[in-house]
């Protein structure tokens, strides 16, 4: 299963970690941030993996 939303197709990013050392920036390494995923039962009946964006606008529909 991958780490994806299965509505909006939302998946991780790559970002750099910046450190402040002596008043600068240095930028050290670079680090995966992923989508906030829950698992949700649809109207359908199916059960998927969705980010809480969907799941928000979801609960807007009913």
């Amino acid at each position: 299963m991958a780490k994806q939303c299965a509505l909006c197709g939302k998946s991780s990013t790559l970002v750099w970690v910046l450190k402040k050392l002596r008043g600068k920036y240095n930028p050290t390494v670079k680090k995966r941030q992923y989508p906030n995923l829950q698992w949700v039962k649809l109207p359908s009946g199916k059960r998927v993996l969705a980010c809480t964006k969907c799941i928000k606008t979801l609960a807007k529909r009913k």
